[in-house]
């Protein structure tokens, strides 16, 4: 770039001093910098001492990557906190990479000497410049507030945490016809198998993963989902084509411990069976963007388009809140089909 940077304290502050040659194109960048001043003393110009100039100076380094001594300690005392409440692993490991990307950013300052001003600055310096979506911002507060409230002696105050905006994006579901040409398509009877249990019960993938075959009810035709999210129990509808394709694969697999594992037994990684169902799809020539979660989409847009009650999709589909469920009456063709077009009246 032709400019060299280090960092300096200069008056107390924590600054990037930037020197170059005379070189009016650079100069035009420096100025554009927020925060950047002229230093007579140091005959240089210096900016804020944030993550993003640090990067863009190429100042960052291995120490850069980890929050300090203390928010580490903080961390362990976090994740320990969480453990005892029983959060999933999940909810750990998504809190914990939340809150450690926090910390980084602000890794030279105390843990204790964080404001509710430092969220702002992160979201605006950090989630924003690098385009990172609303609901990861979303995760970012979820996990601080929860630090927080258990983090003592802070002068953060969680409740101003302000959380942004939500995206009121609709999500992508196959019709009737695109789920059964995908499903058709795919010859491997474990892949094929996965698939079908998936849409026709309406499973997260992490559900339909660590399933065993003693979750399937064939008496009763239900699924018994155990330990889902929120740590919560349900059952769910088993379809009689679904069962004759689990009889035939379980004759063929025999698996041990879960109902879908890899080749070293285990549980089936998630990753592949992203795979798997790409797979099926362009085989299946369905152009749009879907992932397995598209399939839960389906099976619940599909039952309330053949007049299943909202409350009972809420029960299968394992929602704690109605509203949750509610956004399927956007994506249903069955109310608008009745609208007459203007245009052929």
């Amino acid at each position: 770039m032709g400019w060299n940077a280090k960092l300096i304290k200069h008056k107390g502050a924590a600054r990037i001093m930037v020197s170059f040659e005379k070189d009016p194109e650079l100069l035009d960048r420096i100025k554009a910098f927020e925060g950047r001043q002229w230093s007579s003393s140091l005959k240089a110009w210096h900016v804020p001492d944030t993550e993003a100039y640090r990067k863009e100076f190429g100042l960052t380094s291995a120490a850069d990557l980890l929050p300090s001594a203390e928010g580490i300690a903080a961390l362990i005392v976090f994740r320990e906190w969480m453990r005892s409440k029983r959060y999933s692993e999940n909810t750990i490991k998504t809190y914990m990479d939340a809150m450690k990307s926090f910390l980084v950013f602000h890794n030279r300052k105390m843990v204790a000497d964080l404001t509710n001003e430092d969220v702002i600055k992160y979201n605006n310096e950090y989630i924003l410049k690098h385009n990172l979506s609303a609901s990861y911002q979303n995760q970012i507060v979820n996990a601080i507030k929860l630090f927080f409230k258990i983090v003592s002696n802070t002068i953060m105050d969680i409740e101003k945490i302000h959380r942004p905006r939500r995206e009121k994006t609709l999500p992508n579901v196959l019709s009737k016809e695109e789920v059964l040409r995908l499903i058709d398509v795919t010859d491997n009877l474990k892949h094929k198998t996965m698939l079908a249990l998936i849409y026709s019960a309406g499973l997260r993938i992490s559900e339909a993963l660590h399933m065993k075959a003693t979750d399937i009810d064939s008496k009763r035709m239900l699924i018994h989902v155990k330990n889902a999210k929120g740590k919560k129990d349900r059952y769910t509808l088993l379809s009689n084509r679904v069962l004759l394709l689990l009889r035939e694969y379980y004759a063929v697999y025999k698996p041990k411990s879960y109902l879908f594992e890899g080749l070293h037994g285990g549980v089936y990684s998630d990753r592949s069976a992203q795979v798997v169902l790409q797979q099926a799809a362009v085989k299946a020539r369905i152009d749009k963007r879907i992932s397995l979660h598209t399939l839960r989409h389906s099976f619940a847009t599909h039952l309330l388009e053949s007049g299943t009650d909202l409350r009972y999709i809420q029960d299968l589909l394992g929602h704690s809140s109605p509203k949750t469920t509610m956004i399927y009456t956007h994506v249903s063709s069955t109310s608008l089909k009745n609208i007459k077009n203007p245009f052929d009246v």
